[in-house]
Parts: structure tokens; C-alpha cells; sequence
């Protein structure tokens, strides 16, 4: 019961859906206006439905600066596993690395891989085509919110953010279990972590040792966001017009960077992009700053009127909206893919 209420009055907490709701109307004017029930659709015009959602990460590596970007190689599911060795034997890959669905979301299937035996056990698994990749271990994780209207040469740097995975530290006496449940987030989460953790539960944790229960760095899988944004400067507006530039066609979006330090980001070294998020991505700045949920839908609807201005002037500009059928079919299909992927996740 007290967790009952501690996630009803702590907006942070509500499913998405219920979240979002009360600005369904707006989301619905744009529509109207745009004439397009995807009227988002043309917003990134050179990824799939603007990086709404169910676009690969293929596709997203390759309109990045090469050297932005982690090594990565693409792995079918169906592969003979000696075929998936030699392929990232042949790619250079070493013992630790991540693994991801090439279409995915929310940090779904995303793993680390330490050894042999877990990626058999991964491969056999998975039922679509994934993504190895080298784990980056650059000690700051980042996200930055940033639009840039098509016209213009500046963008606008809206959101920035610290990310903390969700962990627990051990004190020598508690066990796994324990610790979970007295985590602030974790707590929340404990059907996840009894599938995930489940058998080492019972394993008590070393004073001071760092047990990462997800490496996947979302609000949704539990990670801990500090706001950045009194380091929003002209510096790394500098970064990222110089970064929306290189491809001229990724307007609107979030990025997901590893770097040495925000100095370092500032001055655009010592960074890795872990993903870029197109029109589907949300200002997750919003969260664990201490903001009202009105404040928070003040956020939200200024990204929503940026989409909408992007996408309509792309629109006039030769990338069509997605008609309704393509859409609505493309939509469907994505949900099952995800569905499916959360089924063995």
C-alpha cells in the first residue's frame, strides 16, 4: 500500500501512457494542422519515420562521424553460433562487450557480455538480428536534448542530463535482495529484478563493491538523472550545430554520449555516441530535477511545437508525410517486434 501511494503522488512513476494523456488533444491539433496523422514522419528525413520509433541503429551509426561511434558489428539470430564467433572473432572484439537488438528500445535485451558462455546463452535466445559492440567505459554518461530548425544554422542545446545506472552498493551484510529492496528506485522494480538477478539474491554484497543492476541507462530501466542544464553554454551549442551539421538531416533528437568529462564534451573529444534517438525521443531532462508535472508538460509541449515546425517545413521543403496506411502498418509492426522482444527479455 505505501508503494501504492508513494508512485501515485510521484508523477515520475506513471506509465507513460497515463503520463501523456491529458496532452493527447495537442499532440492531436498538430495533427490536424500538419494534415498528417504522422505528421512527425518527416522531421529527420534520412531515418526511418523520423526516428519515431522501430528504426534500426544501423542506419543511425552510419550518418554519425565514424569516430564518434563504438565499433560495432551485426549478428543474425539464426546464425550457426561458430559463425557469430568468427564474425566477432574476425571484428576484433574482446571479453567484456554489449549486445542489442539492432531494432530496439527502452533498453530491452541490452546485455554485457563477460564471457563465451553468456553469449551462447544470449544468442540462442534472441529471435531477431543484434548488434555487438564494444563497451565503452568512459567514466560520464550524458544525454543532450537538441533541435535545430532547418532554416537556421544554430540550434538549441534544451536539455542535458547526468546519468547515473541503476546500482546498489554492498555494506558487507545485506544481501543482494535486501539491497534491492531498499533502493530507492529498485524497489519499484522488483519483479524485473527477480527475473534478472533472481538467483543471486541470496549473495551478499561486499562493503563498498558496486552491483550494477542494469547497464542500459533509461528512465525506464531505472537509471538516476542529474540536470545539467546550468552547463548549457555556447561551448556545446559549438558541439552539437557542428555535429546536427555533419549529415544536414538530423533535426531533431536526443543523443546518448559516454565522455571523459563535460569539459572534455564541451571542447567535442573524448566523446562516444552510444545512440542517437530521433523525433520519438523524449526530453528526459524532466525527470529527477524536481519538477512539477505542470512544469513538465510545459517542457514537453515546447519540444512538441519544435517537432511540429521542423517536420511541417521538411514537409514543404520534398519529404513527404508518411500516408496513413504506411504508418499505421509500420506502427503495428514495430509493436510486435517489441512485444516479442520483451517476451524474452
Amino acid at each position: 500500500m505505501k508503494k501504492f501511494f508513494q508512485k501515485l503522488f510521484n508523477w515520475e512513476l506513471w506509465n507513460f501512457y497515463v503520463l501523456y494523456f491529458p496532452l493527447g488533444p495537442v499532440w492531436l491539433w498538430y495533427c490536424i494542422r500538419s494534415g498528417s496523422f504522422w505528421y512527425f514522419s518527416s522531421s529527420n528525413p534520412t531515418i526511418t519515420f523520423g526516428g519515431f520509433e522501430g528504426e534500426g541503429k544501423k542506419e543511425m551509426y552510419d550518418q554519425l562521424p565514424p569516430n564518434l561511434v563504438p565499433r560495432a558489428t551485426y549478428v543474425m539470430h539464426d546464425w550457426p553460433f561458430e559463425k557469430v564467433l568468427d564474425t566477432i572473432q574476425s571484428a576484433g572484439f574482446q571479453y567484456p562487450f554489449i549486445v542489442k537488438p539492432d531494432v530496439g528500445m527502452k533498453g530491452i535485451l541490452f546485455r554485457k557480455i563477460d564471457n563465451e558462455d553468456q553469449l551462447q546463452k544470449y544468442h540462442e535466445k534472441i529471435p531477431v538480428e543484434y548488434i555487438v559492440q564494444d563497451l565503452v567505459t568512459l567514466p560520464v554518461e550524458v544525454s543532450v536534448f537538441y533541435y535545430r530548425y532547418p532554416w537556421e544554422k544554430k540550434g538549441v542545446v534544451s536539455g542535458f542530463i547526468d546519468k547515473e545506472l541503476l546500482q546498489v552498493k554492498g555494506d558487507g551484510v545485506s544481501t543482494l535482495q535486501e539491497l534491492v529492496q531498499n533502493h530507492p528506485r529498485a524497489k519499484f522494480r522488483l519483479e524485473e529484478m527477480q527475473h534478472r538477478h533472481g538467483h543471486r539474491f541470496d549473495r551478499v554484497v561486499p562493503a563498498g563493491e558496486i552491483f550494477y543492476l542494469s547497464y542500459a541507462g533509461n528512465h525506464n530501466r531505472g537509471a538516476h538523472f542529474t540536470n545539467l542544464h546550468k552547463e548549457i553554454d555556447e561551448q556545446i551549442h559549438q558541439v552539437f550545430d557542428e555535429l546536427s551539421h555533419f549529415t544536414d538531416k538530423f533535426y531533431y533528437g536526443r543523443y546518448d554520449i559516454k565522455t571523459t568529462s563535460i569539459e572534455d564534451l564541451k571542447q567535442g573529444k573524448n566523446i562516444s555516441i552510444l545512440e542517437f534517438n530521433g523525433c520519438g525521443a523524449e526530453p528526459n531532462h524532466i525527470y529527477d530535477c524536481g519538477m512539477s508535472l505542470w512544469k513538465a508538460y510545459g517542457v514537453i509541449l515546447h519540444h512538441w511545437k519544435a517537432l511540429y515546425r521542423i517536420s511541417r517545413h521538411n514537409h514543404k521543403n520534398g519529404t513527404p508525410y508518411w500516408s496513413f496506411r504506411r504508418g499505421w502498418k509500420y506502427l503495428a509492426d514495430a509493436k510486435r517486434h517489441f512485444k516479442l522482444l520483451e517476451k524474452y527479455d
